[in-house]
């Protein structure tokens, strides 16, 4: 089918060529030139580099790197060395171990596991940290505490001739199981005491078999080959593959550099049909010097450069055919590109036969040219729309990341003038809607300023050339004036902050705060001072009056040393009040805290953050009493709610209706049989899960109530402390395993939620005895 294919595709191509003039061929030659010749050439010089310098440098590069690498395992020995020299010279391992009672001297046999741990986890490649003394009572830590008994005594066996050893610090691969005596781990023994002449123990590193393999596999980062460790004048021999001294290739491969009589070097060896590159050094160990070997197969270093070059000729002769098929397509069109743009443009052909086709583009151009203006018309009907969602988001600093020449050039398109101007924002909050003389109820917060809006935009218009006005429908809204820098404003703004108050006041029965910012020359200071204009809002005085507030002139932020008015004395009456139960006393005290945080003087901002801190203690005591504010509260943002209230009587109200009220219910709707319930939830979730890692801060969350509610109620309920009432409960359990099962004592306490240490411990002082002890009572009745 193939064959097939190509032969019909050369007779199109012959046809094609054979039809069209000698430009046309030449071009098509041409083509194929440039197109594939080029690769083909690529192909061929790098396939032929990485036959000579390139296979060249990258095995010196391997060289090199098998060379760093046996540094770096060589650091890792010499640091293990060191470490364990460092813990067999410690006081803890000195001559008082000899004969020592561990039993007795507890405190002392754990500060021996802790420092096994420690040992044990300071390196990732040890599997084990252990201490063995030898004598007429035998120990093992490995770590933990193990006596060596009649039971035991082939364990001693294993580790006696450790202590008899010629060195005192010296590597070994030694079987520690008696059973398997072919499994040998790579180990690391130092006599105890250190520096003694008569050692009666060992400290020994038991090494993990895989990561020691992981380690020697770092010197050949390819696959395949082989990388061991073998030991000077000994029998230590370790291979990152698993194979042993006496397989073939490691036997050529250590005949082969006994032969070269060298401490290190590289060599290329071939094995079985594949060519090797070896390279082996020495390493300086304690008592005896190793030999690395690393022996790569010489494919892996150069077959992705090889592999490269084949690849790209593979693919320069694919865009070569590609090349003859792209060239034949766009011949049969090169001559045709006004018959195209009309097809494009929605002609037909049997009209191009009988008209110029320039006339057909002319009308379509037309057609495209009526549809551009009408598309115009609608962009200039929705350009307010549009300059008001930009300065929504210059003013909020959404375009914080945009320059200053992108913000301009933004503002250009919108239709406004920005050279050599300067910028100066107004931001206006209106205050008084539940006043008595006011003509608006709550909930028409948008309707409010939608019509203050119209009427600062109108406004406006007859002092200021360029501005725009932004309702941000809470409220409040935003007037950005672009003056001329070289004009100044204060008049201008003072005439219209004072027609603004009066139409406000006469119109809407409202007062208005306006709070003016400095002039800013750069647009993107713009939401800089916007910020600040809001921020000076918040410093109005807490009255129904209206102010104005120039923050070029004025002081807005007050008077710093002003003592603050906080009515610390009715907090805690109201709190007290909450706590009891007294919903009308609370209510008094809630209008008196209000009065006194609101007298003569007081900023809104001193208002707003003493009702919050009141919320913030109002809510701890709604926690201390056992409720959940979240459930209480259905999740609402109370924090948010409140700063967003302006008005005294707003606060008041809100603060009764969302707050007093419902905890008032909540309380009065608790009984006994509730909390029951509650300890009813708990002691069942302890009898499900009292193999875990249970607290009384997780139970109460389980149980959706707080930790002080929970441990009191507990106490009332089952006449128990909470952890009085676990521990009961695990050992229950314990001792129900101790008589029914053959578990092992470790086991059980890791069932009942317990370290075995502890959990011998704390067996012994509640039932007089240790497990070992009850279990064999218990068999015996």
């Amino acid at each position: 089918m193939f064959q097939a294919l190509k032969r019909g595709l050369a007779r199109s191509l012959s046809k094609t060529i054979g039809g069209q003039g000698r430009f046309y061929k030449k071009s098509l030659i041409t083509i194929f030139i440039v197109s594939g010749i080029p690769g083909l050439l690529m192909g061929v010089l790098v396939y032929w580099m990485a036959g000579g310098r390139v296979e060249s440098e990258l095995l010196q590069l391997h060289y090199r790197q098998i060379e760093q690498r046996s540094q770096n395992i060589d650091d890792q020995l010499g640091n293990l060395e060191l470490l364990l020299s460092h813990w067999a010279f410690d006081n803890k391992f000195d001559y008082s171990l000899n004969g020592f009672d561990f039993v007795r001297n507890f405190e002392r046999t754990q500060d021996i596991t802790r420092t096994l741990v420690a040992m044990q986890g300071s390196n990732a490649m040890v599997k084990h940290a252990e201490l063995y003394v030898g004598g007429t009572s035998s120990v093992l830590f490995n770590p933990e505490y193990m006596k060596i008994d009649n039971r035991t005594a082939a364990t001693a066996a294993r580790y006696e001739p450790l202590i008899q050893g010629q060195n005192t610090t010296y590597w070994t691969q030694w079987s520690f199981d008696a059973n398997r005596p072919d499994n040998k781990d790579l180990t690391l023994v130092h006599q105890v005491p250190g520096g003694s002449l008569k050692p009666f123990g060992v400290l020994v590193f038991r090494f993990d078999s895989q990561k020691v393999a992981n380690m020697l596999n770092t010197l050949t980062p390819y696959d395949g080959g082989e990388t061991f460790l073998i030991q000077n004048a000994g029998e230590l021999f370790v291979s990152a593959n698993g194979n042993t001294s006496s397989s073939p290739f490691v036997s050529a491969l250590r005949d082969k550099i006994d032969s070269l009589k060298g401490n290190k070097g590289s060599f290329f060896m071939d094995w079985k049909g594949s060519t090797y590159t070896v390279s082996y050094g020495s390493l300086a160990r304690i008592a005896e010097d190793w030999t690395y070997v690393s022996a790569s197969p010489i494919s892996s270093i150069t077959s992705p450069v090889v592999f490269i070059s084949k690849l790209i000729i593979t693919v320069s002769l694919a865009v070569l055919l590609l090349a003859a098929i792209l060239a034949w397509l766009a011949s049969r069109r090169i001559y045709l590109p006004v018959k195209r743009l009309v097809a494009m443009l929605g002609g037909s052909a049997t009209h191009h036969e009988h008209a110029d086709e320039f006339t057909l583009l002319e009308s379509k151009w037309m057609n495209l040219h009526n549809e551009s203006l009408e598309l115009n018309t609608k962009l200039t009907e929705q350009l307010p729309h549009l300059k008001d969602s930009f300065l929504h988001q210059l003013l909020q600093g959404y375009l914080n990341a945009y320059s200053e020449d992108d913000l301009r050039h933004r503002m250009e398109r919108f239709k406004w003038d920005v050279k050599h101007k300067q910028f100066v924002v107004l931001y206006v909050q209106l205050i008084g809607m539940t006043s008595m003389e006011g003509n608006f109820r709550l909930g028409e917060e948008g309707l409010v300023t939608f019509a203050a809006v119209n009427m600062i935009d109108e406004l406006a218009a007859q002092y200021f050339e360029q501005r725009h006005t932004l309702n941000f429908h809470d409220l409040t809204a935003g007037i950005l004036l672009i003056l001329p820098e070289d004009q100044s404003y204060t008049e201008a703004t003072q005439a219209f902050s004072d027609d603004l108050k009066q139409s406000i006041n006469r119109i809407l029965k409202m007062r208005m705060t306006l709070a003016i910012s400095r002039p800013v020359s750069l647009i993107s200071d713009v939401p800089i001072a916007f910020e600040r204009a809001k921020q000076a809002v918040s410093y109005r005085y807490f009255e129904n009056v209206n102010q104005i507030i120039d923050m070029e002139h004025d002081n807005f932020a007050g008077d710093e040393d002003m003592e603050l008015q906080y009515p610390f004395t009715q907090e805690r009456e109201l709190i007290q009040a909450l706590r009891t139960g007294k919903e009308g006393e609370a209510s008094e005290l809630l209008v008196s805290f209000l009065e006194v945080l609101t007298c003569k003087g007081a900023k809104e901002i001193e208002v707003q953050q003493g009702m919050l801190h009141l919320l913030g203690n109002v809510q701890h005591a709604i926690m201390v009493s056992g409720i959940n504010p979240n459930r209480l509260f259905k999740g609402a943002n109370l924090y948010e709610q409140l700063s967003q209230i302006r008005e005294s009587t707003r606060i008041l109200a809100w603060f009764q209706d969302k707050v007093l009220s419902p905890f008032m219910r909540e309380m009065s709707g608790r009984s006994d049989a509730q909390v029951k319930r509650i300890i009813e939830q708990a002691m069942i979730y302890l009898q499900n899960n009292y193999r875990q890692d249970i607290s009384l801060d997780n139970c109460a969350e389980h149980t959706g109530t707080n930790p002080f509610f929970l441990s009191r109620s507990f106490k009332q309920v089952t006449g128990k402390n909470f952890i009085d009432y676990l521990t009961e409960l695990r050992m229950d359990k314990a001792k129900e395993l101790l008589r029914d099962s053959e578990m092992r004592i470790n086991d059980v306490a890791d069932q009942v939620g317990y370290q075995h240490t502890y959990f011998n411990r704390i067996f012994k002082k509640l039932e007089g005895m240790t497990p070992t002890r009850y279990r064999e009572l218990s068999r015996t009745s």
